[in-house]
């Protein structure tokens, strides 16, 4: 617990953290990386260069200020994060290490500002955050390490068969080198997928839904291959696996983790809202309801650019053909930019992108009491929420995955 006056200080901080909180945590992972290069291994620099991780970050610690008296009310963002750093390979003697960075960090930015209490207070502060996090995280990896077929670290995977999904996704089948069983996992998880990539200093970390239902002799990941813009260089490791890995090949795999995840043992009517590769995790939910619950009442709405980057077309169609009969699966396809093909062969149900009227109409059949899982681009989620928000829908039905750092939405 902290001391009254130790919350007042952190408090106080809040309107600066607003302003400089950016800035605060650009200049902590400069330190962090030059005092500890080692670290390097476990970030994705992608995001680094972007900006998204010290983003991030700096909304975690205005978060942090502005709950600090009530910091139970951020478990769920903290139970969110740990999954992504249990499924890194963080381990408790990095935070001493964070912790000093970061107050340096604050140190430098504020100046006269960060007087020996605002830094004592955050000092207090960041040791009780830390040890939250430490102690989530440590029962999360005995966990993994524990279940049946559970392992700890990084396993080694062959990937046994390699399948373009779309013109820029694959799918990977990956099963363990050691011939052991598989892990559980809940429907929305991801892995961390690690990698020697030639020509790159740093080992490369990346973390992919799996895209099948739990249960199967295989975990699979159905990785997009991003290419780059003026802005942004090529994805390293999406090229990587794209172009160099073939079946055959060794993948180094962390366990299941992610907070994401689809509640099996209700019965509610699920609406899946997915965009672009979005759709991976909703893939493996739609599986586990039509294999665990097939009279459960399923809405798909997904979302492609065309038909030539709609991937899994062929699995939605067989998952509705199964329940052609039923009235308890029902998919709507919207294209934003539909080629004449498309139009021509019927491919999609609606153009252009979804509005709340539409997602009003489409949904109607679910009634008030669905859970809404969404997944896809920023602004596509963004877009989705807001949406459901005019419709009423109440905050603790939403439930969507970030791929990458957790911004604001």
């Amino acid at each position: 617990m902290l001391k009254p006056e130790t919350i007042e200080i952190i408090k106080s901080t809040v309107p600066v953290l607003e302003v400089h909180g950016k800035a605060i945590t650009t200049r902590f992972y400069e330190k962090l990386f030059k005092s500890h290069p080692e670290l390097l291994n476990l970030f994705n620099h992608g995001n680094q260069k972007q900006g998204r991780q010290q983003t991030a970050l700096a909304n975690a610690v205005y978060a942090a200020a502005v709950h600090i008296d009530r910091l139970h009310e951020i478990m769920p963002a903290v139970k969110g994060i740990a999954h992504k750093h249990v499924s890194l390979g963080v381990t408790p003697e990095q935070y001493p290490i964070v912790g000093e960075n970061l107050l340096a960090a604050i140190s430098e930015v504020l100046g006269d500002a960060a007087t020996p209490e605002i830094l004592g207070a955050w000092g207090e502060a960041y040791s009780v955050i830390a040890a939250a996090f430490i102690g989530v995280e440590t029962e999360m990896a005995d966990e993994a390490l524990h279940q049946p077929g559970g392992w700890a670290g990084f396993r080694k995977f062959t990937v046994r068969r390699k399948t373009s999904e779309s013109g820029n996704i694959t799918s990977f089948y990956l099963v363990p080198e050691d011939g052991g069983a598989l892990a559980a996992f809940e429907p929305g998880q991801y892995v961390t997928v690690q990698m020697k990539i030639p020509g790159r200093e740093h080992l490369v970390n990346r973390q992919y839904s799996l895209s099948d239902r739990p249960g199967q002799p295989y975990y699979r990941i159905s990785v997009k291959k991003e290419a780059g813009t003026d802005t942004r260089e090529p994805g390293a490791a999406s090229t990587y696996l794209h172009e160099a890995v073939r079946e055959g090949d060794t993948l180094l795999l962390s366990a299941p983790a992610g907070a994401f995840t689809l509640n099996r043992s209700a019965d509610t009517p699920v609406v899946l809202l997915s965009a672009g590769v979005g759709l991976t995790p909703l893939m493996s939910m739609l599986r586990t309801i039509r294999s665990e619950q097939p009279a459960r009442s399923v809405t798909f709405i997904h979302s492609a650019a065309d038909g030539g980057l709609h991937a899994m077309k062929d699995a939605m169609k067989d998952e509705g053909t199964a329940a052609a009969d039923e009235t308890c699966l029902r998919t709507h396809i919207c294209y934003t930019q539909p080629t004449e093909e498309d139009k021509a062969a019927g491919a999609f149900h609606s153009e252009g992108r979804l509005t709340a009227e539409k997602l009003k109409e489409l949904t109607a059949e679910a009634g008030g009491h669905a859970d809404y899982y969404i997944c896809g681009p920023v602004s596509f989620m963004r877009d989705m929420i807001g949406h459901l928000q005019k419709l009423g829908v109440r905050p603790e039905s939403v439930h969507y995955e970030f791929f990458g750092p957790a911004l604001t939405l």
